[in-house]
């Protein structure tokens, strides 16, 4: 039998995984325009407000669906779509709010998802898609590439006249994804060299840390490694290293690598990110899975699962195994997929629980619900498709072409 990472069974299964999270996910798409939280059984949170975020994740996960061809995955895509050029978009200063009940800050975490629904949007050709596209790209490019830093800024106020001092590398992270996907769509190589700028950066500052990234930073990027040391499970700005970054930046380095091969660098680093997490993360307390957080020398700090950083081994596995084909990869791609079907995926109310205590029981400290299908939806298709172009245009370019006519 094939390894895992290329089984052709594996991948019906694939499929068929990524039909069900599709299915589970159809209540999502709120009449007044975005997306809905989602609880345990897939039924809307009513308490919860429409956010810029999962409006984005909700269309880039629907676009996908559509270039699949599964049946409603438009409508859903193109209702949450409605919700970013409609209520949560700022009419007058341009760009996002985070929510419908907050107007106060834009973020670059919050845009670089906008920029990555627009360039999936775009590519599934949905209505709004590329008119989405072109204003998230005007926005980010003017508001969240510091040209001479070669990075993101992280938060301006409302009216983009205030520009915190924090600087953050999870928001440069889904920057660089978007970033590259939006060359795949639009061709401008120019979101390409920035993306690899922040690649460099992150490199060089993993490797002086033995290859764990430093995610907090002053306004002059230098780290800040003691930063909410006091809310070590921070669901977005945790003390630490944060293990399931250091397994999605090793993905990302590949996907740039493969999109601009002669930055050969970007293999090593890959390989060493990838290297340092598992060790560092997983298993490491006696119990399977990964821990959410470590200290600077590698000790747990959070002990919880959080589902979102085995959907990161488990495409990092898979794209490690696509670019080294070594056959540690392919054992840890299924050692990680037999975890999460022992642990993480609800066999009986669908999707993924998305935290999990240190014992492995389902908890709902830092997220509650089932609000996301992102990370696992993503997981289904890295190991199906090459790594350049990113995922909706290379869905459109391999998984919806791949039958006869």
């Amino acid at each position: 039998m094939s390894p895992w990472p290329t089984n052709p069974a594996h991948h019906r299964w694939l499929d068929q995984h990524t039909r069900d999270l599709l299915a589970f996910g159809r209540r999502t798409a709120d009449p007044a325009g975005g997306a809905r939280w989602l609880g345990a059984t897939g039924l809307p949170d009513p308490d919860r407000p429409a956010s810029t975020l999962l409006s984005a994740r909700m269309t880039h996960v629907y676009a996908v669906g559509t270039l699949l061809g599964v049946p409603g995955a438009a409508p859903i895509a193109e209702q949450a779509l409605r919700g970013l050029t409609g209520r949560l978009h700022d009419p007058r200063h341009g760009g996002w709010f985070p929510s419908t009940a907050d107007r106060t800050v834009k973020s670059c975490y919050d845009h670089a998802f906008v920029l990555l629904a627009g360039a999936s949007a775009t590519s599934a050709g949905l209505a709004g898609g590329a008119e989405l596209l072109s204003a998230a790209e005007a926005v980010f490019e003017e508001r969240f590439w510091d040209e001479p830093a070669g990075r993101c800024p992280d938060t301006w106020n409302a009216d983009f006249t205030i520009l915190d001092g924090y600087r953050g590398i999870n928001g440069n992270m889904h920057a660089v994804e978007a970033m590259l996907t939006a060359a795949g769509v639009t061709g401008n190589d120019a979101w390409l060299d920035r993306a690899l700028r922040v690649c460099r950066f992150v490199a060089d500052t993993a490797e002086a840390h033995d290859w764990r990234i430093p995610e907090h930073y002053d306004q002059r990027w230098r780290p800040l490694p003691e930063f909410h040391r006091d809310q070590p499970d921070h669901p977005f700005k945790p003390y630490g290293a944060t293990v399931g970054h250091g397994l999605e930046w090793s993905r990302l380095f590949l996907h740039a690598e493969a999109a601009r091969p002669a930055e050969s660098w970007l293999a090593g680093a890959a390989r060493a990110l990838f290297d340092r997490a598992v060790t560092d993360g997983w298993a490491v307390d006696g119990r399977p899975g990964f821990v959410y957080t470590t200290d600077w020398s590698g000790t747990p700090v959070v002990h919880d699962r959080m589902h979102w950083v085995t959907t990161e081994a488990i495409s990092a596995a898979a794209a490690m195994y696509r670019r080294f084909g070594t056959e540690q990869d392919a054992t840890w791609y299924r050692t990680w997929w037999d975890y999460a079907a022992a642990y993480l995926i609800d066999h009986e109310q669908g999707s993924w629980f998305h935290q999990l205590d240190a014992e492995n029981v389902p908890t709902e400290t830092v997220w509650p619900g089932k609000p996301d299908l992102y990370h696992s939806l993503q997981a289904t298709l890295t190991a199906r498709l090459p790594l350049t172009p990113m995922l909706a245009p290379a869905v459109a370019l391999t998984l919806a072409e791949a039958e006869p006519r």
